[in-house]
């Protein structure tokens, strides 16, 4: 029996593992629901608000009223017994009284519609710049993820083309040997040519001072101021 129980454990333990893998693979998506949710939630809340808001506002013009009806008929009452009329501002105080009874229950009601409203306002401001603040994080790690991917995908291609990228280095190394063996050959081919022309033996008797010299005109010179002796 205790080994059944194992099993079944390592079953619920695979079984969460597996849901944990799930939830890991689509955090993203996950998230980004999880913030349409809230946004929706909010919307809701809003709309709440506006009905709290509107029932202030109704309690608020309830107690304005009420107010108004109460130093109303305190002047009747007054009016009524300077005419020495008690019976009448008896049926007028009793008239204020109800009317100072409402006026109190309808003070808590706007007292707890404000209070509600004021809480619930805070809440939905907190909530938007809660919401707000998910929504930049979620561009982050959008963004983070397709640098990621492009990463992954940069280092995938490059070791995978390692060896045409070495096989490559190598056959532009053959070309530039066989390109510079070339340029060798023909350096050493205008050597060669220079060495055995006639050019190249004139030099070699100019630079010996054999030979004819080339005119300049200092020469010139001379030999004009030798003809005036």
């Amino acid at each position: 029996m205790s080994i059944f129980k194992k099993i079944m454990t390592a079953i619920r333990g695979g079984a969460t593992e597996v849901g944990e893998a799930i939830v890991d693979s689509n955090a993203t998506r996950i998230f980004e629901q999880e913030i349409r949710d809230a946004e929706n939630h909010l919307t809701k809340a809003k709309r709440d608000l506006t009905g709290v808001m509107a029932e202030q506002m109704s309690a608020s013009r309830d107690v304005d009223r009420i107010k108004r009806d109460i130093v109303e008929h305190e002047g009747y009452a007054v009016q009524a017994l300077d005419k020495g009329d008690e019976t009448l501002a008896l049926a007028v105080a009793e008239k204020i009284a109800n009317l100072e009874s409402e006026l109190t229950s309808q003070q808590q009601a706007l007292d707890s519609f404000s209070g509600s409203a004021t809480r619930l306002k805070e809440l939905v401001k907190k909530s938007e710049r809660q919401v707000n603040e998910f929504k930049r994080q979620l561009s982050m790690v959008k963004t983070t993820e397709s640098v990621q991917k492009a990463t992954s995908a940069i280092t995938d291609n490059f070791s995978s083309s390692n060896s045409k990228l070495l096989n490559a280095k190598d056959s532009l190394e053959r070309i530039k040997a066989k390109q510079q063996k070339f340029d060798d050959r023909m350096k050493a081919a205008e050597v060669l040519e220079s060495e055995n022309s006639d050019n190249s033996l004139a030099a070699q008797l100019k630079e010996a001072g054999i030979g004819a010299t080339d005119a300049s005109a200092n020469s010139v010179l001379e030999r004009l101021k030798a003809k005036q002796k």
